[in-house]
């Protein structure tokens, strides 16, 4: 896995779909890290399995706890770097996410930017089979977060990215505050103060057809509160995070 592009997916409760998920992934010549919660459903013994029989290409990374979705990214985040991969994606496990779409995040960044998102909200990405109110909630959430932190990417929330190497040396996984969903916005903002060329490039969002959400009103909440909190402290010049490396920042 030295010096190549790497896919981390974590998983909780993922039995119906992490065999098939790798699978896809692995089509397109992709190194996988799965990082596990400790599922008690055994998502993480079919991992070590997937593991085994490919140890070049696919690793594992047991937790020893359900600990949230940005330690997990975080904990993948580390173990890549420090395997020496040279572009970092994050993907869900439950195919809502596209693998097909891998190539083109990698590429973006292999191209020069920072930070690639598959983007549900720039011309040529969407969502299929979502109510209007759902499509209308997410659609205002992430209004509000790119208002309130002063971005200009249209899907802060979106979970499905790459990241160069040197970007996350920059941007500090590892002390976000949101341990929850909230992470994407947390690290989609960072890259503004980080000076980061962000890309978007249109994905199809789609729901899961196997096993069950892991999104809950207590999530929402967390985001919704963090993206107050950093909001407010912006406008006031408080911000809680400020880039180490000397970059000049511009505009997303």
């Amino acid at each position: 896995m030295q010096g190549e592009p790497l896919v981390v997916i974590p998983t909780y409760n993922e039995v119906e779909n992490i065999e098939l998920i790798v699978e896809a992934v692995r089509l397109h010549g992709l190194c996988v890290l799965i990082v596990d919660d400790a599922s008690p459903d055994g998502t993480g013994d079919i991992a070590a399995s997937l593991a085994a029989a490919e140890p070049d290409r696919v690793a594992v990374l047991h937790r020893s706890a359900k600990n949230g979705l940005g330690p997990a990214y975080s904990a993948g985040f580390d173990w890549g770097l420090a395997h020496g991969s040279t572009v970092l994606c994050e993907m869900d496990a439950d195919f809502s996410h596209d693998p097909d779409a891998l190539p083109g995040l990698i590429a973006a960044v292999e191209q020069g930017a920072d930070v690639a998102i598959g983007s549900r909200y720039v011309p040529g990405g969407g969502v299929e089979d979502w109510p209007w109110h759902r499509r209308a909630l997410s659609r205002f959430g992430n209004l509000y977060a790119g208002f309130m932190l002063g971005t200009r990417v249209k899907d802060m929330t979106a979970g499905f990215r790459a990241f160069s190497a040197d970007a996350l040396g920059v941007l500090e996984p590892k002390s976000c505050d949101a341990a929850g969903y909230g992470f994407q916005v947390e690290m989609a903002w960072r890259a503004s103060p980080a000076g980061m060329k962000v890309v978007e490039v249109p994905i199809t969002f789609r729901d899961r057809e196997r096993g069950e959400s892991k999104m809950d009103t207590k999530i929402a909440v967390e985001a919704m509160a963090l993206v107050t909190k950093w909001g407010l402290g912006r406008m006031v010049g408080r911000l809680p995070w400020s880039p180490h490396a000397d970059r000049s920042p511009t505009s997303l």
